[in-house]
C-alpha cells in the first residue's frame, strides 16, 4: 500500500482550474488504486507552524551543533511533524495557481517549513547539496490567467513552474509530471474548453503514476 499526499494551494474551490485538474487526477488514481491511502492537505485551511521566533532559533541551534531546548524544542517538534508527514508519503500531487507570477503564499510557507537540512536535503563540502526525498513521483497541476509559453516575451515572468520544479529537484525529485492550464482569464468561450481538456489530460496521466 502506498500513500499519496495531495497538497492543495488554491482557495477558490470549485472555481479553481488547478484543483479541477488535480482533483480529477487524485480521484481517478483512487479508483484505480483502492488499497492506497490518500492524504489531503488544504493549505488555506491548514494550521502550519510559524517559521520565526523559537522555530528559527531552534534551526540555528541545530546548524551550530547544539540541541534546542524549552520553547525552541517545542517549536521545532511542530516543524518536524510537518516534515515527517511530507517525507513519509510515497507519491505527491500539487495543485497551485499562479499568484503575481509566483506561488500562493500558503504554499511558499509550507515549502519554507519543510525545506530543512538533514530532513529534506543535505550538504557536505565533498558532495555539495543533495536532495533526500528521492525515488518518488510527483504530479503538479498549474493554472495561470495568462500564457507563458517557452520562447515567448512573457516566459521570463513565469516564476511559478521554475521555482516549484527547481525546489522539487533540489530536495531530490527527478520524476516530475506537470499539467498547465492557461489562460484562465480569457472568457468562458475559451476557458471552458481549457478546463475540460485539462481534466481529460489529468485523467490520462494517472495511468502510469
Amino acid at each position: 500500500m502506498s500513500t499519496l499526499l495531495y497538497l492543495k494551494a488554491s482557495p477558490r474551490g470549485a472555481q479553481s482550474y488547478s484543483l479541477a485538474a488535480a482533483d480529477t487526477f487524485v480521484e481517478t488514481y483512487r479508483q484505480a488504486n483502492r488499497d492506497d491511502r490518500i492524504a489531503t492537505i488544504d493549505l488555506f485551511n491548514h494550521n502550519l507552524p510559524s517559521f520565526d521566533g523559537f522555530a528559527l532559533q531552534a534551526k540555528y541551534a541545530i546548524l551550530h551543533g547544539t540541541d534546542p531546548s524549552g520553547e525552541e524544542k517545542d517549536a521545532w517538534r511542530a516543524v518536524e511533524e510537518v516534515i515527517s508527514e511530507f517525507t513519509s508519503a510515497d507519491k505527491y500531487v500539487f495543485a497551485t495557481p499562479m499568484w503575481n507570477f509566483h506561488l500562493p503564499y500558503k504554499l511558499k510557507h509550507y515549502i519554507d517549513v519543510i525545506t530543512q537540512p538533514g530532513y529534506t536535503f543535505s550538504y557536505s563540502p565533498d558532495e555539495g547539496y543533495r536532495g533526500l526525498v528521492t525515488g518518488k513521483p510527483v504530479f503538479v497541476a498549474y493554472a495561470r490567467g495568462g500564457e507563458y509559453p517557452p520562447g515567448s516575451p512573457t516566459e521570463p515572468f513565469d516564476f511559478q513552474t521554475k521555482y516549484l520544479e527547481g525546489w522539487l529537484g533540489f530536495i531530490g525529485f527527478t520524476d516530475i509530471r506537470t499539467l498547465v492550464v492557461e489562460p484562465t482569464l480569457s472568457g468562458p468561450e475559451i476557458t471552458d474548453g481549457k478546463r475540460a481538456a485539462a481534466v481529460e489530460k489529468a485523467r490520462e496521466m494517472t495511468q502510469s503514476f
